[in-house]
This record gives C-alpha cells, sequence and structure tokens, in this order.
C-alpha cells in the first residue's frame, strides 16, 4: 500500500499481511473457525477458502499436510482475554487441546489442534 505521495504506507508496509494454511475439509474448517472465532470466510472453489477475523485476513490451501510446530511450523497465535472460555469454545466446536493452559513471561496459553490437524494457540494476559 502506498499513501496518497506514492511512497510507502509505513503502517502497512512490510508487516505481517495474510497467514496460509492447509486443510483438506474447508467445509469443517469454517465450520470450526466460524463457530469458535467468528471468522468470516469466502469460498474460491475446491483449491481454497479465504478467510476474515476483522483484524488480519488469510486463508486455507487444499493440501492433506498439517501445520505443527514439531514439524517446524510457525506457530499462529491468537489473542484471548477469557483463556478458559476459549479453551471452552475450542473443545466445544470439534478442536483437541495438545497442550493445556500454561504460564509464560507476560501472561498465559493453550495451543490447540484445528479439525484439520493444524496447531495453533491462544494467549491471554489475563
Amino acid at each position: 500500500m502506498v499513501n496518497a505521495m506514492g511512497e510507502p504506507d509505513m503502517a502497512t508496509d512490510q508487516k505481517i499481511d495474510y497467514i496460509e494454511l492447509p486443510a483438506a475439509d474447508f467445509d469443517a474448517i469454517e465450520a470450526f473457525y466460524s463457530g469458535t472465532f467468528g471468522w468470516v470466510f469466502t469460498d474460491f472453489g475446491p483449491e481454497y477458502r479465504a478467510f476474515s477475523d476483522q483484524k488480519l485476513e488469510g486463508g486455507f490451501y487444499s493440501s492433506n499436510l498439517c501445520s505443527r510446530t514439531d514439524n517446524g511450523a510457525a506457530l499462529v497465535i491468537l489473542y484471548g482475554a477469557d483463556l478458559e472460555g476459549t479453551r471452552d469454545r475450542v473443545l466445544a466446536h470439534g478442536g483437541r487441546i495438545c497442550q493445556e493452559i500454561f504460564a509464560f513471561p507476560g501472561g498465559r496459553r493453550f495451543h490447540f489442534l484445528d479439525p484439520h490437524g493444524n496447531e495453533l494457540a491462544v494467549w491471554s494476559d489475563q
């Protein structure tokens, strides 16, 4: 993005702008993330489904591979003020907890697997 003078917008230039994750069943992924976190999805056919969480946008591409830290993947970490409530919603919508809530400097977090097996985490400073 550029500003009115044609220069890079420093608020958006060279910042993380989009993230993509693998998924084999887009309907299951959409049901999980929309139900758990309120994400909105746009279907682009059998190979891609985009999402927006009203802060960051991304998508899921067709793949049988999974994004997990034990195979070297980056860890996507979401924020949730009510950590226990968020954990309960993850479980209620078909996610699996792979690392229970633990404390770290600055807060607490847990890791979960979505219905495809991708590992993400949720943290809170509460």
